[in-house]
């Protein structure tokens, strides 16, 4: 039997974040050239992968970087309000008692992600945590963490909620469980054909334990 690393997406996967973002992204618009998002169109933005939500949006793909950079700037000033999803807590406990090596990956910042796991109480349950800026995916990133870690793709699961997530997996050669919870929804994730998809926390642990007979 091999230990597995169950690698955390944090916003929308840990972190209830979809609010505040979208709040943040609406404040900005203006000042990055697109249109603010409706609650309409929040839930057809749901249905989109990642390229066609910037598609949709009309922004310009060089200001996405310096886009993301404040975003995670003025989420900074939001994180004690911030919530874990619903479950999370106790799944991460439970894993995290059972011997499972966690760790995350993720767009926001180091510093967003380390004040918010210690507001919530769930700094102690991460082995690793590595930020890094990414638009479509996060392939480069978590292939360089296999490679720090010393972590074999085998031994690694990744859980996000995004269509990014599971396409950034795939191409690591990583199993990928789909959270739907989170922003994309089951339908468009479904379509990506992750490993597992679920749609509570709860169900994380029975997926992990069948992966780690």
């Amino acid at each position: 039997m091999t230990q597995k690393v169950i690698i955390f997406d944090f916003d929308g996967t840990i972190a209830d974040t979809v609010d505040a973002l979208v709040s943040i992204a609406n404040r900005l618009a203006q000042d990055f050239g697109y249109i603010p998002i409706t609650q309409e169109e929040l839930a057809l933005l749901r249905n989109l992968s990642s390229r066609e939500i910037i598609k949709y949006s009309g922004i310009s793909i060089l200001k996405i970087p310096f886009l993301v950079k404040k975003v995670k700037s003025e989420l900074k000033n939001k994180i004690k309000e911030l919530k874990p999803i619903s479950g999370i807590k106790e799944a991460l406990f439970v894993l995290n008692n059972e011997g499972y090596r966690l760790g995350i990956i993720t767009s926001n910042s180091l510093e967003n992600v380390t004040d918010f796991l210690k507001v919530n109480d769930l700094d102690n349950f991460f082995d690793f945590i590595y930020s890094g800026v990414t638009i479509f995916g996060k392939t480069t990133i978590i292939n360089n963490v296999l490679k720090q870690k010393q972590i074999k793709p085998q031994e690694a699961i990744y859980v996000g909620d995004e269509t990014r997530d599971i396409e950034a997996s795939k191409k690591a050669n990583i199993k990928v469980i789909a959270a739907a919870w989170g922003f994309n929804s089951q339908e468009v994730l479904a379509k990506q054909n992750p490993d597992f998809l679920i749609h509570h926390p709860s169900q994380l642990l029975e997926v992990i334990r069948f992966l780690n007979y």
